[in-house]
């Protein structure tokens, strides 16, 4: 019987010929941690009478859910991260380096074939690459910290084919909020996603990153792509490591694949408070809003920052909106500001914060008020996510959120878009 990209992975890794379902053990490729569960690693990893990492090579630690601390607690976290990183010779990334499901990309560590795990549930991103990266719990990312192994049950997978391809001012974040809305929060839980087809093909690497990023928020372990010239290019300029590519077999056994076409898609919002109360944009059209945010993990790369700045470019933003903007990394708000994207953002009235995800999480950068409501690029919109519990947080495009931002209501970036 054929395989699917992560029973192919995953056999590799653990030396077993796997199907879905099985247990093995795999060996890892790469390890990360963040500031909101890399303390507890470190002291799970103690009480693990862990002496030396596996291979410091491998592991990286990033100050990034509040980066800067915003409070003296914070602060003895990040403490704890930089005196294990500096004792056990990892590499941390500190305040102002950005995201962490942006730059362990960038740092050219993992790529096609590679097996990751994160104390993160985004670690996901990481299968526009054709990777196999998923979140794991601190303790979990303790043991790996020591032995480089993980455990897994081996992921059915659901194909979705994506036929034609996006219209204009439709982009990858209204195809990956539809797909959530279609098969809802849990309709993917542990298994794995596989995107392909011409609207998959067609996406820029940012795009793809924002698909593979939000697979969690359907339940699924990880969002995989097959990796093609555009790959291999972008992986370029950060390595010249080799990779191989791993494609699906063309008699693969899937739990389900479902097939669509998008060409006539239009762009989608998740309302509150579920990432799969979605709806076309149409229907919260006009919609007053107070907040308006860019960024996070799923869409503060430079493409996003351009799209926003194109819609906004010798405009204001509405005297009633706040407009918060946090490039992913400093190598994306360098480049930006190179370009003039990040000029043409703060001439309409953008404020724009240290890389990181303080505003998407709620630790600082931009918490909103009772009763005000928030449109954004994040990847979630639970009731609190943004640090108030008595806020509205609908979800959307970097498009829709600057044509929002522009107007102080829920717009439609096709008025917009040229």
């Amino acid at each position: 019987m054929g395989k699917t990209i992560i029973e192919k992975i995953l056999s590799s890794h653990s030396g077993q010929d796997c199907q879905a379902n099985d247990i093995v053990v795999a060996q890892v490729d790469f390890v990360m941690g963040q500031d909101g569960t890399s303390p507890l690693a470190i002291r799970a990893y103690e009480n693990m009478d862990g002496k030396e990492l596996f291979d410091p090579e491998k592991v990286a630690l990033v100050i990034d859910h509040s980066s800067p601390s915003p409070l003296e607690g914070v602060s003895a976290l990040h403490k704890i991260m930089r005196q294990f990183a500096k004792q056990k010779g990892c590499h941390l990334y500190d305040i102002g380096e950005g995201v962490c499901h942006q730059l362990i990309p960038e740092s050219g560590k993992v790529g096609p074939g590679s097996l990751v795990i994160g104390a993160d549930s985004h670690t996901c991103t990481y299968g526009a690459l054709n990777a196999f990266s998923t979140g794991v719990g601190s303790t979990d990312l303790a043991g790996g910290l020591i032995s480089g192994k993980m455990w897994f049950k081996v992921p059915e997978t659901i194909k979705f084919v994506c036929n034609g391809v996006l219209p204009s001012g439709v982009y990858a974040k209204d195809l990956i909020l539809y797909l959530i809305g279609q098969v809802t929060a849990d309709g993917c839980t542990y298994m794995a996603a596989e995107y392909t087809g011409e609207a998959i093909a067609a996406l820029s690497m940012e795009g793809r990153f924002t698909i593979s990023n939000m697979a969690i928020e359907m339940g699924a372990k990880a969002g995989l792509m097959e990796a093609d010239d555009k790959t291999f290019a972008w992986l370029k300029q950060y390595t010249e490591r080799q990779f191989t590519a791993v494609s699906a077999d063309a008699n693969a056994n899937y739990y389900k694949v479902l097939e669509l076409d998008v060409s006539n898609l239009e762009p989608q919002v998740a309302k509150p408070h579920r990432v799969d109360n979605v709806s076309p944009l149409s229907e919260v059209k006009g919609l007053p809003i107070q907040q308006a945010f860019l960024g996070t993990c799923t869409n503060g790369r430079l493409e996003d920052l351009r799209i926003a700045a194109s819609i906004l470019a010798g405009k204001k933003v509405h005297p009633d909106v706040r407009f918060i903007v946090a490039p992913a990394s400093r190598k994306i708000y360098l480049e930006a500001m190179e370009e003039g994207v990040i000029q043409r953002l703060v001439e309409a009235g953008a404020a724009v914060v240290t890389p990181g995800c303080g505003p998407c999480v709620g630790t600082h950068n931009g918490v909103p008020s009772d009763g005000e409501t928030v449109i954004s690029t994040a990847n979630r919109n639970f009731k609190g996510r943004m640090g108030n519990s008595n806020a509205e947080i609908y979800l959307a495009s970097p498009a829709t959120v600057a044509a929002s931002a522009l107007t102080g209501v829920i717009s439609d970036p096709r008025d917009f878009v040229k």
